[in-house]
């Protein structure tokens, strides 16, 4: 029964026990505020769990299944080093609100490093579309080519996409910024806990402040966190895609970096992005560990319940891939160009027939029915491909990317505006 319960609680918690430490250092300073310890065993306190962030860095410290968790961890370590003191860290809070602050800690903590990786990936992709605005590139739609592009309107888009996902993360991160520490097993306490205190010394911005909702908002707020991992992993799933179809010999649109690709253990001419085909693998992964989250949180009754101990894994795993998903798409960026020459000679003539119906609307003043027939029967000729991205002149176009929008928004949100 004890080591079914424990699960793998006792694997991810290591994850969580930095968290944890910081929540039962503002928890002892809150218990020393109303007078239930006193200054020397707070300093106590403070001196042992400095010691045992210390030790965890080092490696020095395990969880069994017999701890369960970290939370036991913390207070057996406090009470070996420093005894009677060590036995009030648990005055006036519960297990419940104990995994609760530590876990928003986490993701906190997790949401401003993907934001702050997803915004160094987009001005990688915004310095691409700069240097490659002017090479040409088929655009796509229904996998047929459409209309003429570029490169650099290409790799715009997917900084745009990133730029986007940076401020939901920023969003889901404001939404989430609430303390749950006080409110106890649900139903909070007779200790006079000081929970503005607390929220303070825990740099949150608001507290939670029903206590039954700080349990009720269990997996609700981890499946938001979850849903900014898994739009952050739908644009690099859907940019591994394209580089592993752009890359292929039948495209041969980029050149990329030997050192990103692997060899074939049977065909020698092989070199394989194995590590974009894994990216695309894990979009699917985080997607999935979503609806775990939001499956397991699901009607379940009001207040705790140790169900949410299965939401670790799938957050702790989901927040790794996005976070290393992010830092290998960076180096892929870095690793690619385009190839003009291959690129130009598998452009059909044929898209250009949109850009003969729209100059006969304009210059000869016909329906754009009328144009659209005429057209499609109409040989482009030779088209001067640089002068054709410059016509593309709307906003966002290949002619027009406004590429300083962009920086001035990737700056805003690193400033946090």
């Amino acid at each position: 029964m004890e080591q079914y319960t424990a699960g793998t609680d006792y694997i991810f918690d290591v994850e969580l026990l930095p968290f944890d430490i910081e929540g039962s250092l503002a928890h002892a300073k809150g218990l020393q505020k109303i007078g239930i310890l006193s200054e020397d065993e707070l300093a106590s306190i403070e001196s042992a769990l400095s010691d045992l962030e210390k030790d965890a860095e080092k490696g020095a410290i395990s969880i069994t299944p017999e701890d369960e968790d970290c939370h036991t961890v913390i207070e057996n370590y406090l009470v070996e080093k420093i005894g009677e003191a060590g036995k009030k860290i648990h005055t006036g809070r519960s297990r419940n609100d104990q995994v609760a602050v530590a876990t928003r800690l986490y993701m906190k903590a997790h949401l401003a490093r993907v934001q702050t990786l997803a915004l160094e990936l987009a001005t990688k992709f915004v310095d691409a579309a700069e240097k490659y605005k002017d090479a040409p590139m088929p655009g796509y739609s229904h996998t047929q080519q459409a209309m003429l592009s570029s490169v650099g309107h290409y790799f715009a888009a997917y900084a745009e996409s990133l730029i986007d996902d940076a401020s939901f993360l920023a969003g889901v991160r404001a939404h989430i910024d609430k303390n749950p520490l006080g409110t106890a097993a649900g139903f909070g306490t007779s200790i006079p806990i000081d929970r503005e205190f607390t929220t303070r010394e825990l740099g949150f911005s608001a507290v939670q402040i029903n206590s039954l909702y700080a349990q009720n908002g269990r997996g609700k707020f981890e499946s938001m966190y979850m849903e900014a991992l898994a739009q952050v992993m739908l644009t690099l799933g859907k940019f591994a895609g394209d580089l592993l179809l752009f890359t292929s010999q039948e495209f041969d649109f980029f050149a990329i970096d030997p050192s990103l690709t692997t060899g074939s253990s049977i065909m020698p001419h092989k070199r394989n992005l194995d590590p974009l085909e894994i990216m695309r693998g894990n979009v699917s992964v985080v997607i999935g560990n979503q609806l775990i989250v939001k499956d397991i949180a699901k009607n379940l009754l009001s207040g705790y319940n140790r169900d949410g101990q299965l939401i670790k894994k799938p957050l702790f795993e989901s927040t790794k891939i996005a976070e290393d998903s992010l830092a290998v798409a960076t180096v892929v960026v870095a690793g690619i160009s385009p190839k003009p020459e291959s690129i130009r000679a598998k452009i059909n003539s044929g898209i250009f027939t949109a850009d003969i119906a729209n100059d006969l609307v304009q210059k000869e003043g016909m329906p754009f029915r009328d144009a659209y027939k005429k057209a499609a029967d109409m040989d482009p000729g030779s088209v001067d491909l640089l002068q054709n991205i410059a016509t593309k002149q709307s906003l966002g176009a290949p002619g027009n990317l406004s590429l300083a929008t962009y920086r001035a928004r990737i700056a805003a949100l690193q400033k946090g505006t």
